[in-house]
């Protein structure tokens, strides 16, 4: 994935998307609250989505660093999955 500045925009109809600043082309993440929801949120579901980007953004990034140590250390040895 090339570099590319990143937005977050509140479309006002419950749906928040993160897409690429330039360009026009299909959002990255988009977030969807229901009537209830945002209700419920009042006017903070843009920091939810944010909140939920993030850690969106900082599990992938958990799981690509296990996922190199794991190949790093691969032996040949039977491993087994809890």
């Amino acid at each position: 994935m090339s570099a590319s500045l990143l937005e977050i925009v509140d479309l006002g109809d419950g749906e928040i998307v993160l897409q690429r600043a330039e360009g026009d082309s299909e959002p990255l993440v988009t977030i969807r609250f229901s009537d209830e929801s945002r209700i419920y949120l009042m006017d903070n579901g843009l920091e939810v989505a944010k909140a939920m980007i993030q850690a969106g953004i900082q599990a992938a990034a958990a799981i690509a660093e296990q996922n190199e140590a794991e190949a790093s250390s691969h032996t040949d040895s039977a491993r087994t999955l809890h």
